[in-house]
């Protein structure tokens, strides 16, 4: 049976407010997550995915009262990152309304911490989260970074990735920070690199500007599609995301606003 390409909303939060910047660099405030949230869920969002940008750098726990406030306010998937470090974390986040988590930093720092949140957990509930930049210093082209983008380490991002859905990730973010913020449009070459190598499903992210974007990187093997500044900032909604793909041939959840409220854009 194929499955419904889903549309992803993401909250980059930092400080309790949702910010956006270009390449992880010169971020702005974005908004309210939980007003931001309250919107996204009732424009028919699949999911919602929020990142706690800062606790990484900051070496400290997820913002957990943040979590649970907008949990509160969708009634769809929700993940968390950011933070993430033990599988206490997880239970801690399963308990603020999370229904998946992501994880990057402390994954790579010790890649056991993936086959014990699937053991206990299940492979579902694991995404991993990719931070990829473009590097000739690995042989696949691209590198994974860690801390927000902010180090880059020497891991080829294939290797990475595939070593990683053999511990139990049930997942693929990946996140391109060439194309971050930047509106030209996913990076379809890494989402193809990632699909030939990856059975579990990729959320492709990073680089959408126009509706026109999000048609290409599912064609490029993306099971999902995620973006942020395009939705915090009104340029598109959900909606015609959802309407793009149609038109192009995915099967989409219907948006589930009475048709009198889907004008209603931003």
């Amino acid at each position: 049976m194929t499955l419904a390409m889903r549309v992803i909303p993401c909250l980059d939060v930092s400080a309790g407010r949702v910010v956006k910047g270009v390449n992880f660099e010169n971020l702005r405030d974005a908004g309210d997550p939980v007003e931001l949230a309250r919107r996204y869920g009732a424009e028919g969002a699949d999911e919602l995915t929020f990142l706690d940008v800062s606790a990484t750098v900051d070496d400290r726990a997820t913002m957990y009262d943040v979590v649970r406030q907008t949990a509160e306010q969708v009634f769809i998937p929700l993940t968390v990152g950011g933070g993430v470090r033990s599988v206490e974390d997880v239970a801690r986040l399963q308990g603020h309304g999370a229904d998946k988590v992501g994880v990057n930093s402390a994954a790579i720092a010790r890649p056991a911490l993936v086959d014990e949140i699937a053991d206990r957990f299940g492979a579902q509930v694991l995404v991993l989260s990719l931070d990829v930049r473009r590097s000739r210093r690995t042989e696949s082209g691209f590198v994974v970074t860690t801390h927000g983008g902010r180090q880059e380490t020497a891991l080829d991002a294939l290797a990475w990735a595939a070593e990683a859905i053999e511990r139990g990730a049930g997942e693929l973010l990946v996140n391109s920070i060439d194309a971050d913020g930047t509106r030209q449009g996913f990076d379809l070459e890494l989402i193809g690199a990632m699909r030939a190598i990856s059975r579990v499903p990729i959320i492709a992210s990073g680089g959408a500007g126009a509706a026109r974007h999000f048609p290409p990187a599912v064609a490029a093997g993306a099971d999902a599609v995620l973006a942020a500044s395009v939705f915090h900032d009104g340029i598109l909604t959900v909606g015609e995301v959802k309407a793009e793909l149609a038109a192009a041939g995915a099967i989409v959840r219907a948006d589930p606003r009475p048709p009198s409220e889907r004008s209603e854009s931003r």
